[in-house]
């Protein structure tokens, strides 16, 4: 059943949807996030044994382990890996600029500095564009829509993670305005999809561990495990890796996922610290929490710092960010060939700055100076930020700052979209940095510069991602001071109040851009007089409670009405929900009634049946069914939900997730099939 095909109404009158945005939402389904409590579910329940019960417990207490431990390393190697190519590639430049610089041959540098960029962006191009796009980008939109109950292609498969480690390195080694810490999300929840499992479906490997969590209800509480740890990973930041996963991601919560989500994260930012601390010969010293550092501040916070937090030239920009990257998003519409994609990132991989680590630059200037703008470009974004929160008074020039602001601005607006694994975190941290810099340069005589770059990159991230809780505390966390949490906390309420009256998030809008049917926590205030009646169209697909097996294969054959799940109904009323993948499972067993009473069937069908094919259902195509089996019959009643979501037919009130939705629009006695169309975000969607 398709939760992208909702009729949007306003004022009880239907709102045409665009052709192209329609086609687009038909690829998203639903996950099932309410457990089927059918026969089969509750005979397996009665049979397990208190110490059973926690065995399972103590279970994915180690999955949460695992995952935290398996991030921490992805995350480790991605530094490692990123460091030695911008070590090699600063050494290469570095000898060429002080082989022709005094000859005024600095253009030869130039050019070698910008194939070097475009040799490493296209290799994360290539791979990205022609073996799998779902890594694409930083991954956080998708992770959301899956917490959220939207079932996106491809976006937690073991190919998926390889493509966007490898993809993320290229990219943040070939100069792009991009960060590392984004693309961690993803890999966590990859890394925590595939480990819940106890098996690779990608390289058809079953372990015969884990058997009980193969279900969309469990593997969701672990794919919020695992964004916890990546964002743990990145900033060093346990605490805002969970509150995250609470304010952004899942749409469950309960008091043992807390304490789970939050074991994985100490986990995830202890593996990372421990094994660089090897890395860098210093075993024991646990000094490297996350991928990016502020370093320490001092505790001394004005009241001038306060009443200024909220800058308006940075929340402006943020929101003029917001307002281009979209534009640059539509127009790749037109890019939609994995060639013009390539081209196209190596096109802005001479333009951007340099991504080298922690390396400064002479040219021309005197012996025992540096030129600190060219180092801002030659430098990761990760250690410009830094160098802009705690260089001395003095160490910048406005004007220049100023050029490099811009640039970057531009840049980053542009890249986040390309098709390389990337992150806008760090861009955008370090835009709002460098403004930070430059207000506090302005107000030098009252306060010191470093500071307002906090706040500045605080206010940058926040009118762009829009989060408020779980970044204050992750810029908290990753600077080691909490004076610094009322001003922070000041800045990001501004920044989101501010950039909502404009534009939505970018993460929101993403998700608009691609047509996913997400359901916001809230529903439009001018929806709530809407009935389940005013949305549904009909005739209603449906089953008896047995069924004829050439009229579910015809069913599930029908790819006008391709649904996933289907109410189980007798003459009066409704009596369960039965899902596609179930079908599917019981046509391939031959679970038909006429071969149960004369006992051909080997063995009864169990839970265990439906694990085994989880998540990669076989297509109804590929199930050959005779033609004296279409005349069988087949008995639904044990392995339907007895106990599905229903919505009465004048009923208003908003229902969550979407999987209940999705049930529970199914299941309306009387009325049609849950065949609805997802309007914009802005528009009314029932929740």
């Amino acid at each position: 059943m398709h939760p992208s095909l909702l009729q949007d109404s306003v004022r009880g009158c239907p709102k045409e949807i665009p052709h192209n945005e329609k086609l687009l939402s038909l690829k998203y389904e639903s996950l099932d996030y309410d457990n089927s409590e059918n026969q089969l579910f509750l005979e397996e329940e009665r049979r397990m044994s208190f110490l059973g019960f926690k065995c399972l417990e103590i279970s994915r207490w180690v999955i949460c382990g695992l995952i935290g431990f398996l991030t921490g390393l992805i995350a480790c190697c991605i530094d490692i890996a990123v460091e030695n190519l911008a070590g090699v590639k600063y050494y290469v430049v570095k000898q060429n600029i002080e082989k022709f610089t005094e000859v005024g041959g600095l253009s030869i540098s130039l050019i070698l500095w910008a194939v070097l960029n475009s040799a490493f962006v296209m290799v994360g191009a290539v791979i990205v564009a022609f073996f799998e796009p779902g890594a694409a980008g930083s991954g956080i939109p998708q992770i959301k829509c899956y917490l959220n109950g939207v079932k996106i292609p491809r976006v937690v498969r073991l190919k998926t993670l390889v493509v966007k480690v490898c993809g993320v390195i290229c990219s943040v080694a070939g100069g792009l305005a991009v960060g590392k810490e984004g693309p961690m999300i993803h890999s966590g929840a990859v890394v925590a999809a595939g480990v819940s499992q106890g098996r690779s479906t990608s390289l058809k490997k079953d372990f015969k561990i884990f058997e009980y969590f193969r279900r969309d209800t469990e593997k969701r509480d672990f794919v919020s495990a695992g964004a916890a740890a990546g964002v743990s990973a990145a900033f060093g930041a346990p605490v805002g890796g969970v509150l995250f996963s609470l304010e952004e991601g899942a749409s469950f919560w309960n008091q043992m996922l807390t304490w789970r989500i939050f074991f994985a994260s100490m986990i995830s930012t202890f593996t990372l610290n421990f094994f660089l601390s090897i890395y860098n010969n210093k075993p024991g010293d646990l000094s490297s929490p996350g991928l990016i550092n502020f370093g320490r501040f001092e505790s001394d916070v004005s009241v001038c710092l306060l009443l200024s937090s909220p800058k308006p030239c940075v929340i402006s920009l943020s929101t003029v960010c917001l307002v281009l990257n979209p534009v640059f998003s539509v127009y790749r519409v037109y890019v939609h060939r994995p060639c013009l994609q390539v081209m196209e990132a190596m096109l802005v991989a001479p333009l951007g700055p340099d991504q080298s680590e922690d390396y400064p630059l002479q040219l021309f200037c005197a012996d025992g100076e540096y030129n600190s703008m060219a180092t801002a470009f030659f430098n990761t974004p990760e250690r410009s930020v830094r160098s802009l929160f705690h260089n001395p008074p003095g160490s910048y020039n406005p004007l220049t700052l100023s050029l490099f602001t811009l640039t970057y601005f531009f840049l980053a607006c542009w890249t986040y979209g390309l098709t390389v694994s990337a992150g806008v975190f760090i861009p955008s941290l370090l835009i709002g940095a460098a403004w930070g810099r430059l207000f506090g340069i302005l107000l030098a005589v009252w306060a010191v510069p470093g500071k307002y770059a906090l706040m500045g990159a605080a206010a940058q991230l926040g009118g762009i991602v829009r989060m408020t809780l779980s970044l204050t505390v992750i810029m908290v966390e990753a600077t080691g001071n909490v004076t610094y949490g009322l001003p922070i906390m000041l800045v990001l309420l501004t920044a989101k109040i501010v950039g909502d009256y404009f534009v939505e998030g970018l993460y929101d809008i993403h998700i608009k851009l691609q047509s996913v049917p997400f359901l916001h926590l809230e529903a439009p205030a001018t929806s709530h007089w809407l009935t389940a009646r005013e949305v549904m169209g009909a005739p209603v697909t449906c089953f008896n409670r047995i069924e004829k097996v050439g009229t579910i294969v015809d069913v599930l054959s029908n790819t006008s009405t391709n649904h996933n799940g289907f109410p189980v109904v007798m003459p009066v009323a409704i009596c369960g929900l039965i899902l596609r993948s179930q079908l599917i499972v019981l046509l391939k067993h031959k679970v038909f009634v006429e071969l149960a009473r004369s006992r051909l069937t080997q063995r009864k069908l169990q839970l265990k049946d439906f694990r085994d094919a989880y998540p990669r259902f076989p297509p109804i195509q590929s199930i050959h069914v005779s033609q004296d089996e279409r005349e069988c019959m087949m008995d639904l009643t044990e392995f339907m939900n007895p106990t599905p979501y229903t919505v009465p037919q004048v009923y208003t009130k908003p229902c969550r997730p979407i999987g209940a939705l999705c049930e529970a629009v199914e299941n309306l006695p009387g009325t049609t099939h849950a065949e609805y169309t997802p309007p914009p975000p802005s528009v009314f969607v029932i929740h």
